[in-house]
């Protein structure tokens, strides 16, 4: 056993780099290493490869150089064209429009049945504030983060009407100041999903006329009764007797 080790001492770990040295210049011409070593590789290719292929080794230093060179020229650089670029641009500004309509859409919401003043103009709600015009309202778009229903792709048009169908109806929701991010997806959920008008059948419609009618006779009988007393009025919160009645429901 000691004599076999002596017989191998140089192929010790701390040789690893001159052997690898020799075995590259041997792959490229084996007259270039020494008879000694030359013998030794020469019987290094009858063993069989570790995949039982016949195949012979083949020098690395040239691939690492090739590999190298490239990596230099930047060969490996993904390039990506300038539509694809352009594309991606106004799918960021389609987002942004969403995120937009979100946080103040409610501010130009039509709350007036009147028509008494008109709605304020807010820039961030018109596509023209994101670079997006006329020409791209039939283009397609993702619309994965939204809760529309009808595709995980729309076109922008699609997407500005529910948009506007749902944060500037007769509903106007303000929710974004929300810090839970579960609570705002489910506000988002519920009211994109139906584009805030909810479908109510007949029993529920009468059920809810019953409601307000009893509230508004409660409060004609106290006005009458109590005449001059002070006192706090439904007038103008008649939804919410609604909506407390379906959270108690």
């Amino acid at each position: 056993m000691m004599q076999q080790h002596r017989s191998n001492s140089y192929l010790f770990g701390g040789n690893a780099p001159y052997v690898e040295e020799l075995y590259e210049a041997y792959l490229d011409n084996p007259g270039s290493v020494p008879d000694n070593w030359r013998t030794y590789f020469d019987n290094l290719q009858n063993v069989p490869a570790t995949d039982g292929s016949e195949a012979r080794d083949v020098a690395h230093a040239p691939v690492v150089e090739s590999f190298a060179q490239r990596a230099k020229a930047n060969a490996f650089a993904l390039k990506a064209s300038s539509a694809d670029l352009e594309v991606a641009r106004k799918q960021v500004h389609v987002q942004s429009l969403v995120a937009a309509y979100r946080n103040v859409g409610q501010r130009w919401a039509d709350l007036d049945p009147l028509k008494r003043t008109e709605r304020p103009r807010i820039p961030e709600l018109e596509p023209a504030f994101y670079d997006l015009t006329e020409s791209d309202m039939d283009i397609t778009f993702s619309a994965a983060n939204t809760y529309f229903g009808k595709s995980e792709n729309m076109s922008l048009r699609e997407i500005l009407q529910a948009l506007r169908e749902t944060y500037c109806g007769t509903i106007g929701a303000e929710f974004m100041h929300i810090t839970d991010q579960g609570q705002k997806r489910w506000w988002q959920q519920k009211l994109e999903a139906i584009r805030s008008k909810p479908s109510l059948n007949v029993v529920q419609k009468k059920h809810i006329l019953d409601r307000l009618t009893a509230a508004e006779g409660l409060e004609r009988y106290l006005h009458t009764k109590y005449v001059g007393q002070k006192r706090f009025s439904l007038e103008g919160g008649e939804s919410f007797i609604a909506a407390m009645d379906e959270l108690i429901q």
